[in-house]
């Protein structure tokens, strides 16, 4: 697998073609269950079946959450933090709280 390189100082990140396809794949599928969804709501759907829809997308975000936070942690948090740039653990500090709002 190709080494991956963290450009965080520039708020950008160079990422393996492997994962690149695999968060590409992953919001198309979300990106296909939001247009189920609105197709619902246009077809007058019973609301709990476009509930349950909804719960869908949203865990789907939320395990794309997960895969691009573990891979940032893995890369650019420690990359910073094993060249002294302490400010990245208040970055991610602020990013978690966002997140569990």
């Amino acid at each position: 697998m190709a080494e991956e390189k963290a450009c965080c100082h520039h708020r950008t990140k160079e990422r393996s073609e492997e994962e690149y396809k695999c968060l590409i794949h992953r919001l198309n599928r979300i990106e296909g269950q939001i247009r189920g969804i609105k197709g619902m709501v246009e077809k007058s759907a019973y609301c709990p079946d476009i509930l349950i829809q909804v719960a869908a997308a949203n865990a789907a975000l939320n395990a794309f959450t997960k895969e691009l936070l573990a891979s940032h942690i893995k890369t650019c948090v420690a990359e910073d933090i094993r060249e002294g740039k302490d400010e990245t653990i208040d970055e991610l500090v602020n990013v978690l709280q966002k997140l569990m709002k």
